[in-house]
């Protein structure tokens, strides 16, 4: 069932509209359990779309093995959506720094408050990110450390590669995920891919995981995929690699690759004189999760992230 979860009216007759899709079986009681998943609150970060489109076709498809509420939130910032920004178009507002929201603030901020009372309550929300359109990422769940006890276990089940319990002075209070979990809703955030792209691995990958995770909530009786075991981190075990100098990246490494210390991970080379500025090395044993998109750099810009050996 589609729902309006807020609606507020625009200039010229038009409206901006929050929408939702319910999915349930009939005759579930009072005490069903929910799950929301939840993503668009950037314009620029579409790979949740793809998991929502999935989601939707293969529990209508399966009603039958389905045991709760599903809420799924594709475009919490239409506008960003529909005009290709990461933020809220008119208001330079990054929606995910907003919530829980104020109904007597700004359209964006009463928004947010609408759309974090209608999730608030749910066993658990899933809110879906992309990288922006300068790095890719690998399939990810972050959490902070304060919430890590309660839900390092969910993530588990999610199918990602990789788990990343950040340092809670690394969190903002803004976010939606921070806000949600402060009030006992537990929140994984999943992050994957490139900005303003689409990763179909990436999106069936984390498709699996979402139903792999209602099976644990006890909301899903139908198949269950195998999912794997991720690797669990926190922030000292992860090296940040930023440029030197500016110029363009050439990467001499695939993503997600183990590299060892000293290996060669790419150049910034100078298009103009033909130069190689800057040869880059890993600076320990690891990983590549975080690998340079976009090949245009300045200095200080972030080109790997590794997760130490």
């Amino acid at each position: 069932m589609i729902e309006d979860v807020v609606s507020i009216k625009l200039p010229v007759d038009e409206e901006l509209r929050i929408r939702k899709n319910r999915i349930s079986p009939e005759g579930l009681g009072p005490d069903a359990k929910r799950i929301c998943i939840v993503t668009g609150t950037h314009g620029d970060e579409l790979e949740g779309q793809l998991v929502c489109f999935q989601l939707a076709g293969y529990l209508r498809a399966n009603m039958g093995h389905l045991k709760g509420v599903v809420d799924i939130y594709p475009a919490i910032n239409p506008l960003g959506i529909d005009s290709i920004s990461r933020g809220v178009p008119g208001f330079d507002l990054d929606m995910n720094r907003t919530f829980p929201g104020r109904r007597d603030g700004s359209m964006p901020e009463y928004i947010a408050a609408e759309i974090f009372d209608d999730i608030a309550g749910a066993d658990v929300c899933v809110d879906i990110h992309a990288s922006n359109i300068f790095l890719r990422e690998i399939p990810q769940i972050r959490i902070n450390e304060l919430s890590a006890k309660e839900l390092v276990p969910l993530a588990r089940y999610m199918n990602v590669d990789f788990v990343w319990v950040h340092s809670a002075a690394t969190v903002l209070e803004s976010t939606l995920a921070y806000s949600l979990n402060a009030v006992g809703t537990r929140t994984l955030v999943a992050e994957m891919g490139v900005g303003m792209r689409l990763t179909l691995e990436y999106g069936d990958q984390l498709s699996r995981g979402i139903i792999s995770l209602m099976a644990h909530l006890g909301m899903w009786d139908g198949p269950v995929p195998e999912v794997r075991e991720p690797i669990i981190s926190v922030d000292r075990k992860v090296e940040f690699i930023n440029a030197a100098e500016s110029g363009i990246f050439i990467p001499r490494i695939d993503h997600w690759k183990g590299v060892q210390e000293g290996e060669h991970i790419g150049d910034i080379v100078s298009p103009l004189t033909g130069d190689v500025l800057v040869k880059i090395e890993s600076p320990c044993d690891g990983v590549v999760f975080t690998l340079r998109e976009y090949p245009v750099v300045d200095e200080g810009s972030l080109i790997a992230r590794i997760l130490k050996a």
